[in-house]
């Protein structure tokens, strides 16, 4: 028995400790299919192919498109990619895309950021109530909830009752008509997770009281890839 568990540290320590370690999230999204047939991403088929194409895991609890990845589809209309493959995975989308556009993924454990530049990867909140935000980060949010290009008008309602707090700035309100539109894909958020990703796909800040979480615009931002600052 003492020989087995020997021969089990030697095997682990041989592979440099990384023998049960966490698989990467190239690995989980590796197994998710993007579908049958497509060999392009596009303007039209990309956001809609890769958020259809999450699925609930372990590792990556949120894909989420920044402001600067979205303006890179749909305004400056520079991404595309090809695909090779008969069968790409979500992984394989997401490689291309950043091999061959401003495009760039970085992974803030739980989030998959898809971002350039231009966009701030670290969310600021304010708490002013610490009491609830120890509730928002021990509650799971159990549905996978999609948003694609959509609006601070209907992202509050279809929110209701799963944040855990109410969102404001409330609907048809000035101060909203700012924000970027929300596009990404999320299974298994806990309500906190899901106020920060509402704010780094929308390019928000938040400040978190009992009973509201109140969003303002964010007013960081890099420089705009591929043009001089001259």
């Amino acid at each position: 028995m003492r020989t087995i568990l020997l021969a089990v540290l030697i095997f682990a320590a041989g592979f440099g400790g990384n023998a049960f370690a966490e698989e990467s999230w190239q690995e989980a999204l590796g197994r998710m299919p993007l579908g049958a047939g497509v060999t392009e991403l596009n303007r039209t088929n990309c956001v809609p192919l890769m958020l259809d194409a999450f699925q609930s895991n372990s590792v990556v609890k949120a894909l989420i498109f920044m402001p600067g990845a979205t303006d890179e589809i749909y305004f400056f209309r520079r991404a595309r990619a090809r695909l090779s493959g008969a069968n790409p995975s979500l992984a394989d989308a997401i490689i291309a895309l950043t091999n061959r556009t401003y495009i760039q993924a970085d992974f803030r454990p739980p989030f998959l950021l898809l971002h350039t530049t231009e966009d701030p990867l670290d969310p600021i909140a304010i708490v002013k109530s610490e009491a609830k935000a120890a509730k928002l980060r021990a509650r799971i949010v159990p549905d996978r909830l999609v948003f694609n290009d959509t609006l601070w008008d209907d992202v509050r309602p279809a929110l209701r009752g799963k944040a855990g707090v109410w969102l404001r700035p409330y609907s048809n309100s000035p101060p909203s008509w700012h924000f970027y539109h929300d596009t990404f894909v999320a299974c298994g958020l806990t309500q906190w997770e899901l106020l920060e990703a509402v704010g780094m796909s929308g390019k928000t800040t938040f400040t978190l009281h009992w009973l509201t979480a109140d969003y303002e615009l964010d007013t960081r931002g890099g420089p705009v890839p591929g043009y001089s600052s001259k």
